[in-house]
């Protein structure tokens, strides 16, 4: 018999029996950063995922079903290509998401059984596997229509308005944290060579815009619990317009580092080079097929640009007082930009030295 105890708990109960009878389990699921995650399940046999979706994050809702079903729709229909995604389920009356008497908005989909999420990869094989499984995604979806996409995030990836946030916040900063953070602004200043890079894409038509995922850690692909192999990727809320370097860049600052952004062990704070290349490989191997040749001729960018862009967004919110990411110390944000920033140093020190490439290079 399931117990619900708090407000909390019968509201999550409340949304669960929209979308099914007779329940039977509810329990929280993942991690839960952006979204209010539960594992549902029904007398029926049914399991589902419920996610009450953060409207912080995602302020239209709406946008992200709308994405979703016409994600489906394609993988569906072009089957072939192998691409799979939970399937997004409907309520009881028929709809595919319900809103509560406070306005929370929910959705489900279907819960895949026998399945696990890592939240680092185990090897260099897994890490190659999930560099596959999402530009299979990007792949799946070339040929997709983007302007019937709505835009979940605006400038979510937009490298020069993260830059131009950054000018701003410094502008206004309070003195003593901005005292703090002049020797990272400036060698975030140093390296404005890449926000020229990304307003040039713009100008060239070789730098195509096309569906990305946008949010691409090993995290989100579900892998079999008995063979190890993708199932399938997941957390496709942020799947929008956006331009090659988010992906495969995600992938690098997430998979390829020896600690987390959140370290402060500045000293361990370096590049796995054999993870960098298996990702690298496994990526392109896929995504050469429908990249542009400047596209896939670039591809040492995207971990370049996604490392700096996250650094500027960590000191951006440290000069505005902490207002957007979570933190649990008062300059943790600060620390956190450093740590980017430090990993991006090393990544230029290892594409100088393994392959030659440099950004700044005229």
């Amino acid at each position: 018999m399931l117990s619900i105890q708090t407000v909390t708990d019968l509201i999550v109960e409340k949304a669960a029996n929209q979308f099914g009878k007779a329940i039977v389990l509810i329990e929280p699921l993942g991690e839960g950063l952006i979204h209010r995650t539960y594992k549902v399940g029904y007398v029926t046999g049914e399991t589902i995922v419920l996610q009450c979706i953060n409207q912080h994050t995602f302020p239209q809702p709406e946008n992200i079903i709308h994405n979703y079903r016409l994600i489906q729709n394609i993988l569906q229909e072009g089957s072939t290509t192998g691409v799979k995604i939970p399937n997004l389920l409907l309520t009881l009356s028929g709809k595919l998401f319900w809103r509560d008497e406070t306005d929370n908005f929910w959705r489900a989909t279907e819960f895949i059984e026998g399945c696990y999420a890592p939240s680092l990869p185990r090897n260099r094989e897994q890490a190659g596997m999930a560099a596959i499984c999402f530009a299979e995604y990007v792949s799946a979806l070339i040929e997709a229509d983007i302007s019937h996409f709505n835009i979940v995030i605006p400038s979510f990836h937009d490298l020069s308005y993260r830059y131009d946030q950054l000018e701003k916040a410094i502008a206004s900063a309070n003195i003593k944290r901005l005292m703090k953070s002049t020797h990272l602004i400036a060698e975030l200043r140093q390296r404005h060579a890449l926000v020229k890079f990304y307003l040039n894409m713009g100008l060239n038509s070789q730098f195509k815009q096309r569906l990305m995922h946008h949010d691409c850690k090993i995290s989100n692909v579900l892998f079999n619990e008995e063979t190890d192999k993708v199932v399938c990727p997941v957390d496709l809320d942020t799947t929008m317009p956006g331009y090659f370097f988010s992906d495969l860049g995600d992938l690098v600052r997430t998979m390829a580092c020896t600690v987390d952004e959140n370290s402060v062990q500045w000293e361990k704070i370096d590049v796995k080079r054999d993870l960098y290349k298996k990702i690298l490989q496994g990526y392109s191997e896929v995504i050469q097929h429908v990249f542009t040749k400047n596209e896939t001729d670039s591809l040492h960018h995207a971990g370049l640009m996604l490392i700096y862009m996250q650094s500027i967004r960590f000191l951006t919110d440290f000069l505005n007082n902490d207002i957007y990411y979570r933190t649990s110390y008062d300059e943790q944000n600060l620390n956190r930009a450093l740590n980017q920033f430090i990993l991006l140093e090393k990544l230029e020190e290892f594409l100088l030295g393994e392959y030659k490439y440099s950004p700044y290079q005229s």
